[in-house]
């Protein structure tokens, strides 16, 4: 048999850990909290249906047509004028590139950032696609501690004088994936101040930040940069539909350069129809309505998961409490192997994805995540009481 020679960014041995564990969860018996979906119900299937067919009417050549690698004009002035408004973002056309989902902006910025060596800083836990995209291209990471207010910027300013080889600091600074936690104003302030006085780049990634549901909106670290440092990157797959691969980065006109040059050798360009869609879309619909929509259901089911955990888990358990966002972090003290922790949850029909994979270096034992935004009300209530008993089992040694 071939033995084939791949190169080093590979990873050696080749296993999905976390497609294992949501395989695993896939199972129409089990209760799944483990996926990061929103909810289908909410996607605006007749409303986007609408805006397909008045794209093909007005603009089907184009949208069927290669295209620019930067996207389309009339979705990057959408974004330019979208991020103006809800982050307090001033950005050129020229500042946007539309990107194949938000993923694509993680690979194109470690591909165009990341050398062999070079240290990536990321809050302690992270969102691990971002780990996994980092890690081809060679880099070193260093995990910074966080805390309800989210990175604290004295342990990310210790990191940032004993790494003077650090390139990237990423953050995820609204609702963050995986603790749902927020980032305060000040800490925001602070790090693009210390992103201009080190002299690294700062990705900010928000996918998450218009789904809120209690508290106050807090202005884009990107916002308080004076020097082009800070990077930001989100995406229409949380309010719109994810299945659409819709991303899109605001960033310094040097830097959006030189990633299109790197996204035209990758894939061209982004879809044409969907670019032509997602503008028509917001032309024609009240979009703010919608995501108030999602934010509301949203945080009902937080509420519910919260309330279950309080009724059902072990006393002693931690949990946070989230703003807004998909996700809520739990961390259960005495369990010393979340991902046995997990197989033994399975036996109880429910399943959520363990802490192991988001962390940098020395996983969290007990921590595990959980996802509220997919799973009907009927089912978190149920699952919930299923958790909770196959905790209570575990922690008493059962």
């Amino acid at each position: 048999m071939t033995q084939f020679k791949f190169s080093k960014r590979v990873p050696a041995d080749g296993t999905d850990a976390v497609g294992a564990i949501l395989k695993a969860a896939a199972d129409p018996q089990i209760i799944s909290f483990a996926g990061g979906l929103p909810a289908p119900e909410l996607f605006p299937v007749k409303e986007m249906k609408a805006a397909v067919d008045k794209v093909f009417a007005t603009h089907g050549q184009e949208a069927m047509q290669y295209g620019a690698a930067k996207g389309v004009t009339a979705l990057r002035e959408l974004i330019q004028h979208h991020v103006k408004e809800k982050e307090n973002v001033d950005a050129e056309l020229d500042n946007v590139l539309v990107t194949t989902g938000s993923e694509q902006v993680l690979d194109l910025v470690g591909k165009a950032f990341v050398n062999p060596g070079d240290t990536v800083l990321v809050e302690q836990p992270t969102y691990l696609c971002a780990l996994d995209v980092f890690k081809t291209y060679g880099a070193n990471f260093a995990g910074v501690e966080m805390d309800e207010r989210g990175m604290k910027m004295d342990a990310l300013e210790e990191a940032l004088k004993s790494r003077p080889n650090t390139k990237l600091v990423y953050t995820v600074p609204n609702f963050q994936n995986p603790t749902g936690r927020t980032m305060a104003l000040d800490r925001r302030q602070k790090l693009a101040e210390l992103a201009a006085k080190y002299d690294v780049y700062v990705l900010e990634d928000n996918p998450y930040g218009e789904i809120r549901f209690a508290g106050q909106h807090v202005p884009a670290v990107k916002s308080f940069d004076k020097t082009g440092h800070v990077f930001y990157m989100s995406t229409f797959s949380k309010t719109l539909a994810p299945g659409f691969r819709l991303g899109w980065l605001v960033a310094d006109a040097d830097v959006v350069n030189k990633l299109t040059v790197l996204k035209q050798s990758a894939d061209l360009h982004t879809d044409n129809l969907v670019q032509y869609a997602v503008a028509q879309f917001f032309a024609d619909n009240d979009v703010d309505a919608h995501v108030r929509e999602i934010s509301d259901l949203y945080g009902k089911r937080k509420q519910l998961m919260a309330d279950g955990i309080k009724q059902y888990f072990p006393a002693g358990v931690k949990y946070t409490d989230p703003e807004g966002g998909m996700f809520l972090w739990v961390e259960v003290p005495g369990v010393d192997d979340t991902v046995e922790l997990f197989k033994e949850c399975l036996k109880h029909n429910v399943a959520f994805v363990p802490g192991d994979p988001f962390f940098a270096g020395k996983p969290q034992p007990g921590a595990f995540r959980l996802n509220y935004s997919n799973a009907p009300e009927d089912k978190i209530k149920a699952g919930m009481k299923q958790l909770g008993e196959a905790l209570q089992d575990a922690v008493a040694g059962k």
